[in-house]
């Protein structure tokens, strides 16, 4: 009965009532929407700052072991390192320029990078065992080049929702790179492969 003497007695009250409620649940859903979106981007770029940071990691205990010295694979793969570094430098400064402009957390950045190298080493040194050798450390190359590319793809999805240009430009030109790291760990192994055989 209530509802019915307001709807009927003050109906452009109630009308303003239930419009700023509406207005008031869509702020809120778009807020928390805006929310998660910025926390799983933090994530994916301290995913693939991790990444880049555990594959030149990697390329250094790998030919420390002597497991690259083939001849053209450790020039490749040191190639790969460098290029790995660069990346590492562009994510950060994404990192910073999108902390700037759209608030991003860099500490959660941080501690997603630091939690991926983590697990990237640590699935290193599961793949390869004990006594690996050169084959095992090509194949190991291009698993981490393809978890790279799928991170990167996923990011640069991601940046398409921002409206700074220079992001997705960042994230699709190292996506492009990538893709060729890949494929030159393809043809590593494939190389290995046919000289082995």
């Amino acid at each position: 009965m209530e509802v019915y003497l307001l709807t009927e007695i003050y109906p452009v009250v109630y009308n303003k009532v239930i419009k700023s409620c509406i207005a008031s649940l869509i702020s809120n859903s778009v807020q928390t929407l805006q929310m998660a979106n910025k926390q799983k981007l933090e994530q994916k770029l301290g995913e693939v700052l991790g990444l880049e940071m555990a594959a030149q990691k990697a390329v250094e205990e790998l030919s420390a072991k002597g497991l690259l010295d083939e001849a053209g694979v450790k020039t490749q793969v040191e190639g790969m390192k460098q290029e790995a570094n660069n990346h590492q430098k562009r994510i950060d400064e994404l990192v910073e320029l999108l902390s700037k402009s759209e608030g991003l957390d860099s500490q959660s950045v941080q501690e997603s990078t630091k939690e991926t190298q983590q697990k990237a080493s640590q699935m290193m040194h599961i793949y390869l065992g004990e006594d690996p050798d050169s084959s095992e450390a090509l194949d190991f190359r291009g698993l981490a080049e393809g978890g790279e590319v799928i991170h990167y793809e996923a990011l640069n999805e991601m940046t398409k929702g921002i409206k700074n240009a220079q992001a997705t430009d960042t994230v699709q030109s190292i996506l492009e790179e990538e893709k060729k790291h890949l494929m030159n760990c393809i043809q590593l192994v494939r190389k290995n492969a046919a000289s082995s055989s």
